[in-house]
């Protein structure tokens, strides 16, 4: 059993370092099997040796960055904590310099995955990006993130999200309504991060000014978007054609985000996929990257990774089934 002790200098940073109701000391608790007491000015840190110079390291890297101005949120806790059980650097220093994006309401967007970082990275340094990866990656919010930081910087004029509107086969003209009411229901996740990071009433004044504009992949057509950050979202759903279309619309100062999950392709079984078929077709392209995010990435609900993982397991059984039954025939 070892005590080991930090001295508190200045007691303002206790709030923010101890957590709401103790939140972080508790997690730190729970996650090392250690055991807090703060005395006078000084916290006291009870344990195993290994588990108590781990929890040491993380409290003093947590101070340190509380004096730099920044505070850490449980997000950031956990994955140092993560970090620090596996023998490693909390690399807190490395997620307060990550920060995409602080929406109005205070939180913090920021890459938390290797996976992540290489994508936040890769949309810095490229024209354009492909991100391929399962749900809850992060794949489209990360990128939203990125185009509403960049207009905040007037690095580009406006911001263009579009997604192909496969169940209605791209034929809206049937459906009541005005365009936004007909697309409303395809285009619905774009809106929930613009709400988030924008909330309404800028994201409506955008929306009314052009800034920003949300629309059907098939409204690109005949278009050349200048100093614009453009966002394809669910391009597993685009075909050859589509995917040739919208590439091309690419114009001066801009930068092009192109996601999907090609898992998920819900076009006819005789169409081939835009996004499955640019993996081939652009290696070896400056200013163009693909990303693979795999469930190592998935930053949701923590059973959305398990169940990730699950569908993958299953799916591979079923294919096994499938090709022994085809060579038993």
């Amino acid at each position: 059993m070892k005590v080991a002790r930090i001295k508190i200098e200045d007691f303002s940073y206790i709030p923010l370092l101890f957590g709401k109701k103790d939140e972080n000391l508790k997690l730190i608790e729970k996650d090392l099997g250690v055991e807090f007491v703060l005395r006078d000015n000084s916290l006291r840190i009870k344990g195993e040796n290994e588990a108590v110079n781990r929890a040491k390291k993380l409290v003093e890297d947590l101070i340190r960055q509380l004096h730099q101005g920044y505070s850490p949120d449980k997000r950031d806790l956990q994955l140092a904590l993560k970090r620090v059980k596996e023998g490693k650097d909390s690399n807190l220093e490395e997620y307060s310099s990550e920060i995409v994006l602080i929406t109005p309401r205070g939180k913090k967007i920021k890459p938390y995955t290797e996976g992540q970082r290489k994508y936040v990275q890769a949309i810095k340094e490229n024209e354009v990006v492909f991100a391929i990866g399962p749900a809850g990656t992060g794949k489209t919010y990360l990128a939203v993130a990125m185009a509403v930081a960049s207009l905040g910087k007037g690095e580009v004029l406006r911001m263009i999200l579009t997604r192909p509107t496969v169940e209605a086969g791209e034929k809206l003209g049937f459906l009541p309504g005005g365009l936004e009411e007909k697309v409303e229901p395809y285009l619905r996740p774009l809106y929930d991060a613009l709400y988030e990071m924008l909330l309404a009433e800028k994201f409506h004044s955008f929306m009314e000014r052009g800034i920003i504009e949300v629309a059907p992949l098939a409204y690109m057509r005949g278009r050349t978007l200048n100093e614009a950050f453009i966002i394809l979202d669910e391009a597993q759903n685009t075909t050859h054609e589509q995917m040739k279309m919208f590439l091309t619309r690419l114009g001066f100062g801009s930068k092009v985000v192109i996601t999907g999950d090609i898992t998920q392709i819900d076009l006819p079984s005789h169409k081939v996929s835009g996004l499955v078929e640019a993996q081939s077709v652009f290696k070896g392209i400056k200013g163009i990257e693909t990303v693979y995010l795999t469930r190592k990435d998935v930053v949701r609900h923590r059973l959305v990774q398990e169940i990730v993982k699950a569908y993958e397991s299953y799916e591979k059984r079923v294919k096994n089934v499938k090709k022994s039954g085809k060579e038993r025939v």
